[in-house]
């Protein structure tokens, strides 16, 4: 057996640890690149330490630390309750509005899971009270977050932007965050209209076994109680759906009458706000490297309010930021022993650069369901480099093909995306929940690769 095989066997074996126990494969992946580096590949413990991703840590932390402080000040509660106040009683404007705000957070540098984790309870007692579907809600929310992830001021966009510059097509970027955006524009629509139908035959089923009274139980979203009290969003009894500040639900004798609860805009989520419209401009227009832009607002913010960094720095999600910098260093270790240029060498070998695209899309898509998309990225991007550089294929294309394929899995129950949905869902939902997302993922797995490899790759759309 090679020394590069082990290694990445070592690799594999961090994964599947981190997948199937509470263990951080970060972790795991950070003490092995010391062991497998220097007691197998003769590197010193500098050579190893220097593989560390700083720039990405800072990136990760900044933009981390400024959503935090973004949930913790109220500007969400103040985003949503301006989403509710817009959406008035029409239905079909809620799960657009939570998908544009998904994508909005994500476009701006918020870590994906973070971006769902700020959203998701929102938008999903939204959907009850509105009488629809949570897990078509939680689809939306995390293709939302999707759709965003590839902005250039996104960790993914940045992984992703890393593969491009290899390739030596680095002013495709905004092509690849709009071929990213759309694709998941329209496979949110889809998701939400397939799972609405599939819950309204549900949902139909035992009200024709009831006569269709009024205590026949309704599926999913907004139920009455058998005793006739509605349970009606956050609010009502039962539920385990985070409590939503930008509306509330008052119990009546008749029913339930709802609506938004007024969230003042106060300097502060004024201010906050005027800082993620600050980040996109310094990123985006000034070429400010994301992760120093988030550190400066984000300490701009607390200097103006010193109260919210303490739970800001705690509520951060650390066990993420090791699981993607212990990825990403170990992958490092591997590119300075070889290990990454005989699997490059083994996927040439192929003599098909489309065929090698289509197998890592495939390799991508499953390895993602089970662990972290950023860290998979990282483990792939210098494979993907040499493959989008063939001239028959359009390097944006490829990197797409990857990007997609690798994130249109997160809705897994085994990811920290699918697991956050699940946390906002009720109790009596979470094995449906589980069920469904998990057969979701599964389907991604089965069509998604081969649909983006076609349209990017062997079409060459770019």
């Amino acid at each position: 057996m090679s020394l590069s095989l082990i290694a990445f066997l070592v690799l594999v074996a961090a994964f599947a640890v981190g997948s199937f126990t509470k263990i951080n494969a970060g972790l795991l992946a950070t003490v092995a690149a010391f062991g497998v580096g220097t007691l197998l590949a003769g590197m010193s413990v500098k050579d190893v330490i220097g593989q560390f991703p700083a720039g990405l840590f800072f990136i990760l932390v900044g933009a981390t630390l400024l959503f935090a402080i973004v949930r913790i000040n109220g500007t969400i509660d103040l985003l949503a309750y301006w989403a509710e106040r817009l959406a008035g009683d029409r239905k079909v404007l809620v799960p657009i509005l939570m998908f544009l705000l998904t994508a909005a957070l994500a476009s701006a540098g918020a870590f994906t899971p973070a971006a769902i984790a700020i959203v998701a309870p929102v938008g999903l007692a939204l959907g009850m009270r509105f009488g629809i579907s949570t897990l078509a809600m939680g689809l939306v929310i995390v293709q939302g977050a999707n759709a965003g992830a590839f902005s250039p001021v996104n960790p993914f966009g940045v992984l992703g932007n890393k593969m491009l510059d290899g390739a030596g097509a680095g002013d495709d970027s905004f092509k690849l965050y709009a071929y990213c955006f759309i694709f998941n524009a329209i496979l949110a629509v889809i998701a939400y209209a397939l799972v609405q139908a599939i819950m309204k035959r549900r949902a139909a089923k035992p009200a024709r076994h009831t006569g269709g009274g009024d205590n026949a139980l309704k599926n999913d979203g907004g139920a009455d109680t058998p005793s006739g009290d509605s349970v009606s969003g956050p609010g009502g009894a039962g539920t385990a759906v985070l409590t939503a500040p930008a509306h509330t639900s008052v119990t009546t004798g008749t029913g339930t009458a709802t609506g938004p609860v007024k969230v003042a805009a106060t300097p502060m989520r004024i201010l906050t706000l005027v800082g993620i419209a600050s980040l996109l401009v310094l990123t985006t227009v000034l070429g400010l490297d994301v992760g120093v832009a988030s550190l400066v607002i984000a300490a701009v913010l607390i200097v103006l309010d010193s109260n919210v960094q303490k739970p800001a720095v705690e509520s951060m999600p650390w066990s993420a930021i090791i699981l993607v910098t212990g990825i990403v260093t170990y992958v490092g270790m591997l590119e300075k022993m070889g290990a990454l240029k005989e699997l490059q060498e083994g996927i040439a070998g192929l003599g098909n650069s489309s065929l090698a695209a289509l197998i890592a899309s495939y390799v991508v898509a499953i390895v993602s369901a089970f662990a972290s998309t950023t860290g998979t990225l990282g483990v792939i991007s210098p494979v993907i480099e040499p493959i989008a550089m063939d001239p028959l294929l359009t390097p944006v294309g490829v990197v797409t093909a990857i990007a997609i394929s690798s994130s249109v899995v997160d809705v897994s129950p085994m990811s920290t995306s699918g697991a956050l949905l699940m946390a906002s869902a009720q109790p009596k939902d979470e094995r449906m929940f589980f069920r469904a997302l998990l057969l979701w993922a599964i389907a991604m797995i089965g069509v998604v690769p081969l649909l983006v490899w076609f349209v990017f790759v062997h079409l060459g759309l770019g």
